[in-house]
Protein backbone atom coordinates (compact mmCIF):
# COMPACT_ATOMS: atom_id res chain seq x y z
CA UNK A 1 0.00 0.00 0.00
CA UNK A 2 1.14 3.53 -0.72
CA UNK A 3 1.00 6.08 2.05
CA UNK A 4 -0.03 9.64 1.30
CA UNK A 5 -0.36 11.23 3.52
CA UNK A 6 -20.75 1.78 40.18
CA UNK A 7 -19.61 2.87 42.20
CA UNK A 8 -19.06 3.87 45.58
CA UNK A 9 -16.56 6.02 47.43
CA UNK A 10 -14.50 4.27 50.06
CA UNK A 11 -14.94 6.24 53.27
CA UNK A 12 -12.14 5.73 55.74
CA UNK A 13 -14.55 3.83 57.98
CA UNK A 14 -15.16 1.14 55.35
CA UNK A 15 -12.83 -1.80 54.74
CA UNK A 16 -10.85 -2.00 51.51
CA UNK A 17 -12.27 -5.42 50.62
CA UNK A 18 -12.34 -5.18 46.85
CA UNK A 19 -15.71 -3.46 46.67
CA UNK A 20 -16.45 -1.75 43.37
CA UNK A 21 -15.44 1.85 44.00
CA UNK A 22 -15.55 4.55 41.37
CA UNK A 23 -13.18 7.31 40.41
CA UNK A 24 -16.15 9.33 39.23
CA UNK A 25 -17.75 9.44 42.68
CA UNK A 26 -14.59 10.82 44.24
CA UNK A 27 -14.26 13.41 41.50
CA UNK A 28 -17.93 14.37 41.84
CA UNK A 29 -17.59 14.87 45.59
CA UNK A 30 -14.47 16.99 45.11
CA UNK A 31 -16.22 19.10 42.49
CA UNK A 32 -19.30 19.60 44.66
CA UNK A 33 -17.21 20.56 47.66
CA UNK A 34 -15.23 23.05 45.60
CA UNK A 35 -18.38 24.58 44.20
CA UNK A 36 -19.82 25.06 47.68
CA UNK A 37 -16.64 26.83 48.66
CA UNK A 38 -16.65 29.03 45.60
CA UNK A 39 -13.57 27.31 44.17
CA UNK A 40 -12.95 25.51 40.88
CA UNK A 41 -10.04 23.08 41.23
CA UNK A 42 -11.39 21.00 38.37
CA UNK A 43 -11.78 23.91 35.93
CA UNK A 44 -11.77 22.98 32.28
CA UNK A 45 -8.48 23.17 30.44
CA UNK A 46 -8.17 25.90 27.89
CA UNK A 47 -7.86 23.37 25.09
CA UNK A 48 -11.38 22.05 25.67
CA UNK A 49 -12.83 25.55 25.85
CA UNK A 50 -11.12 26.50 22.60
CA UNK A 51 -12.36 23.35 20.92
CA UNK A 52 -15.94 24.04 21.97
CA UNK A 53 -15.77 27.59 20.69
CA UNK A 54 -14.46 26.40 17.35
CA UNK A 55 -17.09 23.67 17.16
CA UNK A 56 -19.90 26.11 17.87
CA UNK A 57 -18.61 28.48 15.21
CA UNK A 58 -18.45 25.64 12.69
CA UNK A 59 -22.15 24.86 13.03
CA UNK A 60 -23.83 21.46 12.57
CA UNK A 61 -21.90 18.71 10.85
CA UNK A 62 -23.10 16.32 8.17
CA UNK A 63 -24.56 12.98 9.15
CA UNK A 64 -22.33 9.93 9.56
CA UNK A 65 -21.33 7.68 6.69
CA UNK A 66 -22.79 4.19 6.73
CA UNK A 67 -20.42 1.45 7.84
CA UNK A 68 -19.75 -1.36 5.36
CA UNK A 69 -20.53 -4.96 6.29
CA UNK A 70 -18.10 -6.59 8.71
CA UNK A 71 -15.61 -8.67 6.68
CA UNK A 72 -15.19 -12.38 7.26
CA UNK A 73 -13.05 -13.30 10.23
CA UNK A 74 -11.90 -16.30 12.25
CA UNK A 75 -11.35 -16.75 15.97
CA UNK A 76 -7.72 -16.85 17.02
CA UNK A 77 -7.77 -19.76 19.45
CA UNK A 78 -4.17 -19.21 20.52
CA UNK A 79 -4.96 -15.82 22.02
CA UNK A 80 -8.48 -16.60 23.28
CA UNK A 81 -9.50 -17.72 26.76
CA UNK A 82 -12.00 -20.56 27.15
CA UNK A 83 -14.24 -18.72 29.63
CA UNK A 84 -17.69 -17.90 28.18
CA UNK A 85 -17.96 -14.31 26.93
CA UNK A 86 -20.28 -11.77 28.46
CA UNK A 87 -23.36 -10.89 26.45
CA UNK A 88 -23.57 -7.97 24.05
CA UNK A 89 -25.85 -6.25 26.59
CA UNK A 90 -23.41 -6.78 29.46
CA UNK A 91 -20.57 -5.30 27.44
CA UNK A 92 -22.33 -2.39 25.75
CA UNK A 93 -24.55 -1.01 28.52
CA UNK A 94 -22.01 -0.89 31.38
CA UNK A 95 -18.95 1.17 30.52
CA UNK A 96 -16.47 3.78 31.59
CA UNK A 97 -16.21 6.28 28.75
CA UNK A 98 -16.08 9.62 30.52
CA UNK A 99 -16.31 11.54 27.28
CA UNK A 100 -20.01 10.62 27.37
CA UNK A 101 -20.62 10.97 31.11
CA UNK A 102 -19.64 9.62 34.49
CA UNK A 103 -22.27 6.96 35.11
CA UNK A 104 -21.84 3.46 33.73
CA UNK A 105 -25.02 3.85 31.65
CA UNK A 106 -24.08 7.28 30.26
CA UNK A 107 -22.01 6.04 27.30
CA UNK A 108 -24.90 3.88 26.07
CA UNK A 109 -27.41 6.67 26.57
CA UNK A 110 -25.33 9.58 25.25
CA UNK A 111 -23.28 8.08 22.42
CA UNK A 112 -26.01 6.88 20.07
CA UNK A 113 -25.70 9.92 17.78
CA UNK A 114 -21.91 9.94 17.76
CA UNK A 115 -20.43 10.05 14.24
CA UNK A 116 -17.69 7.44 13.96
CA UNK A 117 -17.55 7.56 10.13
CA UNK A 118 -15.91 9.10 8.22
CA UNK A 119 -12.82 8.84 10.41
CA UNK A 120 -9.11 9.47 10.12
CA UNK A 121 -6.03 8.90 12.25
CA UNK A 122 -2.92 11.05 12.41
CA UNK A 123 0.41 9.22 12.59
CA UNK A 124 3.14 11.43 14.05
CA UNK A 125 6.48 11.50 15.79
CA UNK A 126 9.52 9.26 15.48
CA UNK A 127 8.61 7.31 12.36
CA UNK A 128 9.60 7.38 8.71
CA UNK A 129 5.99 7.41 7.51
CA UNK A 130 3.72 10.02 9.04
CA UNK A 131 0.58 11.86 8.01
CA UNK A 132 -3.18 11.50 8.19
CA UNK A 133 -4.83 8.29 7.07
CA UNK A 134 -8.47 7.40 6.63
CA UNK A 135 -10.05 4.56 8.56
CA UNK A 136 -10.10 2.61 5.31
CA UNK A 137 -6.34 3.18 4.91
CA UNK A 138 -5.80 1.89 8.42
CA UNK A 139 -7.91 -1.25 8.06
CA UNK A 140 -7.44 -2.34 4.46
CA UNK A 141 -4.21 -4.40 4.69
CA UNK A 142 -5.23 -6.25 7.87
CA UNK A 143 -7.28 -9.43 8.23
CA UNK A 144 -9.62 -9.19 11.19
CA UNK A 145 -9.73 -11.90 13.83
CA UNK A 146 -11.75 -12.56 16.95
CA UNK A 147 -9.95 -12.85 20.26
CA UNK A 148 -11.72 -13.59 23.53
CA UNK A 149 -9.91 -11.66 26.26
CA UNK A 150 -10.31 -11.11 29.96
CA UNK A 151 -10.98 -7.44 30.74
CA UNK A 152 -10.20 -6.12 34.23
CA UNK A 153 -11.19 -2.62 35.35
CA UNK A 154 -9.17 -0.78 37.98
CA UNK A 155 -12.48 -0.47 39.89
CA UNK A 156 -12.35 -4.23 40.66
CA UNK A 157 -14.90 -5.51 38.17
CA UNK A 158 -14.21 -7.70 35.17
CA UNK A 159 -15.76 -9.41 32.17
CA UNK A 160 -14.92 -11.58 29.17
CA UNK A 161 -15.05 -9.85 25.77
CA UNK A 162 -14.91 -11.33 22.25
CA UNK A 163 -13.05 -8.52 20.49
CA UNK A 164 -12.67 -8.16 16.73
CA UNK A 165 -9.47 -6.58 15.50
CA UNK A 166 -5.81 -7.12 14.63
CA UNK A 167 -2.46 -6.72 16.43
CA UNK A 168 -1.51 -3.10 17.00
CA UNK A 169 2.09 -4.00 16.20
CA UNK A 170 1.12 -4.99 12.65
CA UNK A 171 -0.18 -1.46 12.11
CA UNK A 172 2.74 0.29 13.79
CA UNK A 173 5.33 -1.52 11.69
CA UNK A 174 3.76 -0.07 8.54
CA UNK A 175 4.88 3.39 9.64
CA UNK A 176 8.50 2.33 10.23
CA UNK A 177 9.23 3.70 13.72
CA UNK A 178 12.81 4.87 14.11
CA UNK A 179 15.29 3.83 16.78
CA UNK A 180 14.20 6.90 18.77
CA UNK A 181 10.66 5.54 19.16
CA UNK A 182 10.64 4.22 22.73
CA UNK A 183 6.93 4.80 23.45
CA UNK A 184 3.61 5.05 21.63
CA UNK A 185 1.10 7.73 22.60
CA UNK A 186 -2.57 7.32 21.62
CA UNK A 187 -5.18 10.08 21.79
CA UNK A 188 -8.99 10.08 21.80
CA UNK A 189 -11.08 12.47 19.71
CA UNK A 190 -11.70 15.90 21.25
CA UNK A 191 -15.22 17.00 20.26
CA UNK A 192 -17.36 18.42 23.08
CA UNK A 193 -20.31 18.83 20.73
CA UNK A 194 -20.57 15.08 20.36
CA UNK A 195 -19.00 14.08 23.66
CA UNK A 196 -20.84 15.89 26.46
CA UNK A 197 -18.48 14.62 29.14
CA UNK A 198 -15.72 16.74 27.63
CA UNK A 199 -17.67 19.84 28.67
CA UNK A 200 -16.66 19.06 32.25
CA UNK A 201 -13.27 19.38 33.88
CA UNK A 202 -13.18 15.84 35.22
CA UNK A 203 -10.04 15.13 33.17
CA UNK A 204 -7.60 17.17 31.13
CA UNK A 205 -9.06 16.52 27.67
CA UNK A 206 -8.37 15.01 25.23
CA UNK A 207 -7.87 11.58 26.76
CA UNK A 208 -4.31 10.34 26.24
CA UNK A 209 -2.75 6.96 26.97
CA UNK A 210 0.54 5.35 26.15
CA UNK A 211 2.61 2.20 26.05
CA UNK A 212 6.25 1.33 25.85
CA UNK A 213 7.10 0.33 22.30
CA UNK A 214 7.66 -3.32 23.30
CA UNK A 215 4.25 -3.42 24.97
CA UNK A 216 2.64 -1.88 21.91
CA UNK A 217 4.32 -4.42 19.64
CA UNK A 218 3.40 -7.43 21.77
CA UNK A 219 1.12 -9.81 19.85
CA UNK A 220 -1.54 -9.65 22.59
CA UNK A 221 -1.97 -5.88 22.16
CA UNK A 222 -5.00 -5.44 19.94
CA UNK A 223 -6.39 -2.61 17.87
CA UNK A 224 -10.08 -3.45 18.18
CA UNK A 225 -12.75 -2.46 15.67
CA UNK A 226 -15.58 -4.68 16.85
CA UNK A 227 -16.99 -7.13 19.36
CA UNK A 228 -19.36 -10.09 19.18
CA UNK A 229 -18.84 -10.16 15.43
CA UNK A 230 -20.14 -6.61 14.89
CA UNK A 231 -18.46 -3.24 14.47
CA UNK A 232 -17.73 -1.48 17.74
CA UNK A 233 -20.75 0.44 19.00
CA UNK A 234 -20.14 4.07 19.83
CA UNK A 235 -20.25 3.53 23.60
CA UNK A 236 -17.47 0.94 23.34
CA UNK A 237 -14.98 3.19 21.55
CA UNK A 238 -15.94 3.20 17.86
CA UNK A 239 -14.38 3.02 15.43
CA UNK A 240 -10.91 2.20 16.84
CA UNK A 241 -9.84 1.38 20.38
CA UNK A 242 -6.88 -0.15 22.12
CA UNK A 243 -7.14 -3.41 24.08
CA UNK A 244 -4.24 -4.46 26.33
CA UNK A 245 -5.61 -7.44 28.27
CA UNK A 246 -2.94 -7.63 30.98
CA UNK A 247 -3.47 -4.00 32.01
CA UNK A 248 -6.33 -2.23 33.77
CA UNK A 249 -9.03 -1.05 31.42
CA UNK A 250 -8.25 2.67 31.62
CA UNK A 251 -5.19 2.00 29.45
CA UNK A 252 -7.47 0.91 26.59
CA UNK A 253 -7.98 4.31 24.98
CA UNK A 254 -11.08 4.63 22.77
CA UNK A 255 -12.07 6.48 19.56
CA UNK A 256 -8.42 6.95 18.58
CA UNK A 257 -7.54 9.87 16.31
CA UNK A 258 -3.79 10.14 16.86
CA UNK A 259 -0.89 7.71 17.24
CA UNK A 260 2.46 9.31 18.01
CA UNK A 261 5.85 7.63 18.39
CA UNK A 262 7.88 9.32 21.13
CA UNK A 263 11.31 9.09 22.68
CA UNK A 264 10.05 10.04 26.13
CA UNK A 265 7.29 8.48 28.21
CA UNK A 266 4.07 10.33 27.36
CA UNK A 267 1.98 12.02 30.01
CA UNK A 268 -1.30 10.13 30.31
CA UNK A 269 -4.71 11.34 31.47
CA UNK A 270 -5.36 9.39 34.66
CA UNK A 271 -1.72 9.53 35.68
CA UNK A 272 -1.88 13.33 35.38
CA UNK A 273 -5.14 13.46 37.34
CA UNK A 274 -4.12 11.15 40.21
CA UNK A 275 -0.56 9.83 39.84
CA UNK A 276 -0.58 8.13 43.24
CA UNK A 277 -3.55 6.01 42.14
CA UNK A 278 -3.10 5.41 38.40
CA UNK A 279 0.41 4.57 37.30
CA UNK A 280 1.70 4.63 33.76
CA UNK A 281 2.10 0.86 33.52
CA UNK A 282 -1.23 -0.14 35.13
CA UNK A 283 -0.47 -3.84 35.01
CA UNK A 284 -3.12 -5.93 36.77
CA UNK A 285 -1.53 -6.93 40.07
CA UNK A 286 -3.52 -8.44 42.95
CA UNK A 287 -0.56 -7.83 45.28
CA UNK A 288 -0.62 -4.04 44.78
CA UNK A 289 -3.80 -2.43 46.08
CA UNK A 290 -5.31 0.77 44.84
CA UNK A 291 -4.91 3.35 47.64
CA UNK A 292 -8.66 3.17 48.29
CA UNK A 293 -9.50 -0.51 47.73
CA UNK A 294 -8.06 -3.99 47.39
CA UNK A 295 -7.18 -5.43 44.00
CA UNK A 296 -7.02 -9.03 45.23
CA UNK A 297 -10.52 -9.96 44.03
CA UNK A 298 -12.95 -8.80 41.37
CA UNK A 299 -16.65 -8.84 40.61
CA UNK A 300 -17.56 -10.49 37.32
CA UNK A 301 -20.14 -8.48 35.40
CA UNK A 302 -23.21 -10.56 34.57
CA UNK A 303 -22.82 -12.86 37.57
CA UNK A 304 -25.48 -13.14 40.24
CA UNK A 305 -25.49 -10.37 42.83
CA UNK A 306 -24.85 -13.06 45.44
CA UNK A 307 -21.99 -14.67 43.53
CA UNK A 308 -18.67 -14.58 45.38
CA UNK A 309 -15.90 -12.41 44.05
CA UNK A 310 -13.21 -14.20 42.12
CA UNK A 311 -9.46 -14.03 42.61
CA UNK A 312 -7.61 -11.56 40.44
CA UNK A 313 -4.71 -13.12 38.56
CA UNK A 314 -1.30 -11.47 38.08
CA UNK A 315 -1.25 -9.69 34.73
CA UNK A 316 -4.93 -10.65 34.49
CA UNK A 317 -3.98 -14.25 33.73
CA UNK A 318 -1.49 -13.39 30.97
CA UNK A 319 1.71 -13.64 33.03
CA UNK A 320 3.16 -16.46 30.91
CA UNK A 321 2.99 -14.21 27.87
CA UNK A 322 3.99 -10.81 29.25
CA UNK A 323 5.81 -11.08 32.60
CA UNK A 324 9.17 -11.11 30.79
CA UNK A 325 8.51 -7.54 29.61
CA UNK A 326 8.97 -6.38 33.21
CA UNK A 327 11.85 -8.59 34.33
CA UNK A 328 13.90 -6.79 36.96
CA UNK A 329 11.32 -4.04 37.53
CA UNK A 330 9.88 -3.25 40.94
CA UNK A 331 6.18 -3.67 40.20
CA UNK A 332 5.20 -1.81 43.37
CA UNK A 333 7.09 1.24 42.20
CA UNK A 334 6.21 0.84 38.52
CA UNK A 335 2.53 0.18 39.11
Amino acid sequence: MDFDTENRIVPSSLPSDGTDFSRRRVLSVLAASAAAAGLSPLSEPAIAQAARSAAQAAGPAAGPAKAPPVPAFKRNARWSVTEPPNSWEDITTYNNFYEFGLDKSDPYENAQGFRSRPWSVEIAGEAEVTGRFTLEDILKPHALEERVYRFRCVEAWSRIVPWLGFPLGDLLRRFKPTSRAKFVELTTLLDPRQMPGQRSGVLDWPYVEGLRIDEAMHPLTLLAVGLHGRWLPNQSGAPLRLVVPWKYGFKSVKSIVRIRFTERQPRTSWNISAPEEYGFFANVNPAVDHPRWSQAKERRIGASFLAPRIDTLPFNGYAAEVASLYRGMDLRRFY
